[in-house]
């Protein structure tokens, strides 16, 4: 044996161990969830990856912020090296992500963040013009360039829904948008009957209408079932957010050619080679800097240290049944 690795299982003392593997906790919202369970398997095929890392997946069974605080003590207690959490409440976790930090464990948020002081980075799965821009893209193409669409989204209040609604209006008078004409933008409240409702009010009122943009995965399905019962499969295609799970059937039924949401498998992939970055002592926590995160590039932390892993993942017939068992 070489004196550098008996050194490392000797050490001055005589008696320390070797290193055990760098142990990363994913902390999710609540347990059972589809959404997350896709998570965890990104999130394991980053520790194969690495090699030499632990991946403890937990969460409270309901999601609430006491649990994950409860969850977390417990972690602080096990010593842990790093902390991957998607929170319930940004704020009410900062107390003990802070705890953990004074530890020297190293947390980050994805998915559902903390506030900048509970956390070193925080990983969204897209951001506002990724998503806005991929919807308009996704309908334009579902059209063949041209026609009238309308936007089905959740309430008028929603501040996600009217952030991309504005991007998508930005991007529409783009010049090879030219052809592209939105004709309407209604609000289901998040609500299957009411979204349905306006659905079909939008198929009525507008009978030369060719696609239905709905960034709200209650209002695509309300959509693709509107366009079906009014037997317009083929005329008129619903794009926008919905879970695979959900939209299998209405992909197979031709209402929907294409539909998008964050690859939660991408996101916990990418969460988990961040965390095992900030372990190693490669990544910084600071505005402007660049954090590796494998095989999805590397991601550049913004003033509030927040980075986006990119546009959201398309979904269409080849993919849709593989990802439809797991969210």
């Amino acid at each position: 044996m070489s004196a550098v690795a008996l050194g490392i299982l000797v050490g001055s003392s005589g008696c320390q161990k070797k290193p055990e593997k760098t142990r990363i906790a994913m902390v999710v919202k609540n347990l059972g969830n589809g959404f997350f369970n896709a998570a965890h398997i990104g999130a394991d095929e980053a520790a194969r990856q690495i090699g030499g890392i632990d991946v403890i997946y937990t969460g409270p069974t309901t999601p609430s912020a006491e649990g994950q605080i409860e969850i977390i003590n417990s972690l602080i207690s096990q010593k842990v090296d790093a902390i991957v959490i998607s929170a319930n409440d940004p704020n009410a976790l900062v107390p003990i992500a802070k705890k953990a930090m004074q530890r020297g464990i190293k947390v980050i948020s994805f998915d559902s963040g903390l506030t900048p002081e509970g956390r070193l980075m925080q990983l969204n799965p897209s951001n506002a013009e990724l998503i806005g821009e991929k919807q308009v893209q996704m309908a334009a193409s579902a059209i063949g360039g041209a026609g009238e669409v309308a936007i089905l989204s959740a309430s008028a209040q929603a501040t996600n829904q009217n952030i991309w609604i504005g991007v998508m209006k930005k991007v529409l008078q783009q010049p090879q948008y030219a052809k592209v004409k939105l004709v309407g933008t209604v609000y289901g409240d998040d609500q299957s009957d009411k979204s349905y409702r306006e659905a079909i009010g939008l198929l009525r009122s507008h009978p030369d209408l060719k696609a239905i943009i709905a960034p709200t995965t209650v209002g695509i399905v309300a959509a693709a079932k509107a366009v079906v019962d009014e037997k317009l499969v083929g005329k008129v295609f619903v794009t926008g957010l919905g879970l695979p799970s959900e939209m299998a059937g209405h992909v197979k039924s031709g209402a929907v050619k294409e539909f998008a949401i964050w690859n939660p498998i991408d996101l916990g992939y990418a969460a988990t080679y961040a965390a095992a970055e900030f372990v190693k002592g490669t990544a910084q926590s600071q505005p402007g800097t660049t954090v590796s995160v494998g095989r999805m590039g590397s991601v550049t932390l913004d003033a509030n240290r927040e980075a986006a892993l990119g546009p959201p993942f398309t979904y269409n017939s080849d993919n849709v049944d593989k990802f439809a068992k797991l969210f």
